[in-house]
C-alpha cells in the first residue's frame, strides 16, 4: 500500500471510531466558542426563507448560512476527532422531511433529505455537532440548519438521512445526546432571537394572536405565516435582542399552541 492508501486508511478507521469517541467524550458540557473559516464561500445576505418575503424588520434580514455539500465535510470529521465538544445536551430526536419540492430551510438553502443536517431551535446556525442515539449508541455528525422542532417534549429534528445515520428512522423517535464541537457565532452572548407561537389549527386565532401582540409590544415586527396544515405566528423584538424575546415568552399566554424562544441566526 502507497503512502496516500496508508493515510486514507488511517482517515476511515479513525472516522469509523466516532461512536466511540462520542461515548468518552460525555460529560464534557463546559461552553465555548470555536469557529473554524467557513467550510463554503461566504455568500450575499438574502431573505431569511422562513418567513414572507413582505415582512420587514426593524433588525434586518438574516444572510443565508451556507454548509458543505451533503451537510459536514471530510475536514468536519477531522475536526471532530481532533477536538472535544463545548456543550452537550440529552433530550428526545425526530425526524422530519420538507412538506414540498423546493422548501428552503431555515438557513436559506434549499432543504435536503439526503444531507446530514438537523433543526434546532437555539444553536447557532451551522453549528457541527455529533448527535448519539442513547439507546443503540450509533453515532454521527451533522450540521444545524434548521428551525425546530416546535414540540414541547423535543429537542432535535432530523433529516432522513440524519435519522437514518444513528439508527432511529424506524423507530421515529429515540433519545439522543448532542454534543457540540463548532459555533459559527456564539451561544452565549448576542444572536438574533424571536418568539414563535403555535400551530393554530385556525388561520383566524393566529391573526386574533398577531393583532394582540402588535397592540402590546408596537416596536416589535410581527407576522402570521401558514405551516404544514397549521398557523404560526413569530414575534421579533426590537433589534432582535435576546433577553427581549425571553420577557415576551413568559409574558405571553397563547390559548392555542405553545410560545418557543428561537434564534435566527
Amino acid at each position: 500500500m502507497d503512502a496516500d492508501g496508508a493515510r486514507r486508511r488511517s482517515r476511515v478507521d479513525r472516522w469509523a471510531g466516532l461512536m466511540v469517541v462520542a461515548l468518552l467524550v460525555a460529560g464534557c458540557g463546559h461552553k465555548q466558542n470555536v469557529a473554524r473559516a467557513p467550510a463554503t464561500a461566504p455568500q450575499v445576505a438574502q431573505p431569511t426563507p422562513s418567513v414572507p418575503t413582505s415582512e420587514t424588520s426593524n433588525a434586518g434580514r438574516i444572510p443565508i448560512t451556507g454548509l458543505p455539500d451533503g451537510g459536514v465535510s471530510e475536514e468536519d470529521k477531522e475536526f471532530i476527532l481532533d477536538h472535544r465538544p463545548i456543550y452537550s445536551e440529552t433530550g428526545e430526536a425526530t425526524w422530519y422531511t420538507a412538506p414540498y419540492k423546493g422548501r428552503k430551510a431555515a438557513n436559506g438553502e434549499v432543504f435536503r433529505d439526503d444531507a446530514l443536517t438537523a433543526a434546532h431551535r437555539t444553536l447557532p446556525m451551522g453549528s457541527l455537532i455529533v448527535v448519539t442515539n442513547l439507546k443503540t449508541q450509533q453515532a454521527s455528525a451533522m450540521r444545524i440548519s434548521d428551525r425546530g422542532p416546535f414540540v414541547p417534549d423535543k429537542n432535535l429534528d432530523l433529516t432522513i438521512a440524519s435519522a437514518k445515520a444513528i439508527g432511529m428512522y424506524r423507530m421515529g423517535t429515540a433519545p439522543v445526546r448532542i454534543d457540540v464541537y463548532e459555533t459559527p457565532k456564539p451561544m452565549d452572548v448576542g444572536g438574533r432571537w424571536c418568539v414563535q407561537i403555535g400551530a393554530y389549527k385556525s388561520e383566524a386565532k393566529a391573526e386574533r394572536m398577531k393583532a394582540a401582540l402588535l397592540r402590546a409590544y408596537p416596536d416589535a415586527n410581527v407576522i402570521e405565516f401558514p405551516g404544514e396544515a397549521s398557523y404560526w405566528v413569530r414575534i421579533r423584538p426590537h433589534g432582535d435582542e435576546r433577553a427581549l424575546a425571553e420577557q415576551i415568552m413568559r409574558r405571553v399566554r397563547p390559548t392555542e399552541g405553545d410560545a418557543y424562544l428561537t434564534r435566527l441566526d
